[in-house]
């Protein structure tokens, strides 16, 4: 099956994109990545190439089954935490409810392997009064230069009014799409450049911290 799919999309799909705007970018940006039904490699990942959906996007570690930390969170995931989301289990935006059904969705991305879509709405609505907000959670699965899968290229975006942080979802639908593809090759040594290796993100313990973490951004030569 070709990662790279002809078919025209559903109506349900066409208002998907149409409404989540971070989410269909994230998503058509990892689809260019792919080549010759390769997942691509986490260091393949540019900033510039998703820069307006830099906010909304995150990249994961799968560190246990059904289990993965933030290795790097634009700033929309912090504003619904009300805190630095770096180094935590991504977990943490579910409700206890849907934990476990969440876990299920997180390994169906690394061992099928499988784009996941994930419909969410938060557990409470505003004090205003208003709707609630929904969301919508994308799942890539990447590898790493080793070749082995145990990254995701995320995107969280949210409809609605901010209500009481922080804020945890219930997922209310999952969309699966099962690929038949393989990891890339790493390259060797000789024609790795360290400029083209994307986001720099070392190991961060789940721990607190004394000083504001980096957040994801765009970097660009020269400034």
């Amino acid at each position: 099956m070709s990662m790279q799919s002809g078919v025209v999309l559903s109506m349900m799909d066409q208002l998907s994109q149409k409404q989540f705007n971070a989410c269909a970018l994230v998503e058509s940006y990892w689809d260019n990545l792919c080549r010759e039904g390769a997942l691509p490699l986490r260091s393949a990942i540019d900033p510039r190439g998703i820069e307006d959906a830099l906010n909304y996007a995150f990249i994961l570690e799968s560190i246990g089954t059904g289990i993965a930390r933030i290795r790097i969170a634009g700033m929309h995931l912090n504003e619904l935490i009300g805190m630095e989301v770096r180094g935590m289990p991504i977990s943490s935006f579910v409700t206890p409810a849907s934990r476990e059904a969440f876990a299920r969705v997180l390994v169906s991305a690394l061992k099928s392997p499988a784009k996941m879509q994930l419909s969410l709405t938060a557990e409470e609505a505003p004090r205003t009064g208003g709707k609630p907000l929904t969301a919508r959670m994308l799942l890539l699965p990447m590898a790493d230069d080793e070749g082995r899968l145990n990254r995701i290229l995320g995107c969280l975006e949210t409809k609605g009014q901010f209500g009481q942080k922080p804020h945890r979802f219930e997922l209310t639908g999952v969309k699966k799409t099962s690929l038949t593809s393989q990891p890339q090759r790493a390259p060797s040594p000789e024609v790795k450049h360290p400029e083209q290796q994307g986001f720099g993100d070392a190991p961060v313990p789940f721990e607190a911290r004394k000083t504001r973490a980096p957040h994801l951004k765009l970097v660009r030569n020269g400034d």
